[in-house]
C-alpha cells in the first residue's frame, strides 16, 4: 500500500475490518492471515500486517459478545463462547458424536508421544489396537502417517492433524494441557486416561 494521510488509512482499516469480517463469518473452515490475504486481488491486497491488524480489532469486538473470533491451529473462526454453548445445543437435536474410552485413549497417546507407531500405542495402553480405530482417525483426518519406522515390516508412524487441533480448540500441541496434570486428576478420580 502506498504512503497516504492518516485519515484515508483509517477508512482502509476499516474496510478491510469489515470484508475479513465478512470472510470469517462465511467461511466454512478457519482460515489464515495468508488465506483472508489472498482472497484479495493481486492490486488491491493489503499488506499482512493490516490484515492482522484487522483480526486484533475483530478479535477485540467480539471480546464481550456471545459469540467470539477464536485461533485455532489452521486459522481463525467465529465460534460460540462456552458459556452459551448449553443454550445454542438445544438447537440440533443430533447429539454431539460419543467416543469410546478406547478411541480417546488412542488419539491422546498419538497426541503427547506422537510420532508413534500402532505397536507403540498397544504397548502403552496394554491391549491391541483395531485396524477400525486407526481407520477412524485417520477418516476423520485427526492423524495421519508422517512416516514409516526403520524397522521390520517398516511401521507406520502416526502424528496428529491441524484438524485434530481445530476439531478440540486448540492453537498447537504446546495448548494441550501438561500429561502430568491430566494424570494428577486420574489419581484424583476426577478423570479416567
Amino acid at each position: 500500500m502506498t504512503e497516504q494521510s492518516s485519515e484515508p488509512v483509517q477508512q482502509v482499516n476499516k474496510k478491510i475490518k469489515r470484508i475479513v469480517e465478512a470472510l470469517l463469518f462465511s467461511a466454512e473452515q478457519p482460515m489464515s492471515v495468508a488465506q483472508l490475504q489472498a482472497v484479495f486481488p493481486e492490486l488491491e491486497r493489503p499488506e499482512r500486517v493490516i490484515i492482522e491488524a484487522a483480526v486484533d480489532a475483530l478479535c477485540d469486538d467480539y471480546k464481550n459478545q456471545a459469540i467470539g473470533l477464536h485461533k485455532v491451529a489452521s486459522g481463525y473462526r467465529f465460534q460460540v463462547k462456552t458459556d452459551m454453548a448449553p443454550w445454542v445445543a438445544r438447537l440440533f437435536s443430533e447429539k454431539p458424536p460419543k467416543y469410546s474410552r478406547a478411541l480417546l485413549e488412542t488419539i491422546a497417546i498419538i497426541a503427547y508421544q506422537q510420532p508413534v507407531t500402532r505397536a507403540d500405542i498397544e504397548e502403552i495402553r496394554g491391549v491391541s489396537v483395531s485396524s477400525n480405530m486407526i481407520h477412524t482417525l485417520l477418516d476423520r483426518e485427526w492423524v495421519k502417517v508422517v512416516a514409516h519406522k526403520e524397522a521390520p515390516g517398516r511401521p507406520a508412524l502416526y502424528a496428529t492433524t491441524a484438524q485434530f487441533l481445530d476439531y478440540f480448540n486448540l492453537d498447537s500441541l504446546a495448548a494441550m494441557p501438561p500429561l502430568q496434570e491430566l494424570q494428577a486428576l486420574a489419581l484424583e478420580g476426577e478423570m479416567e486416561i
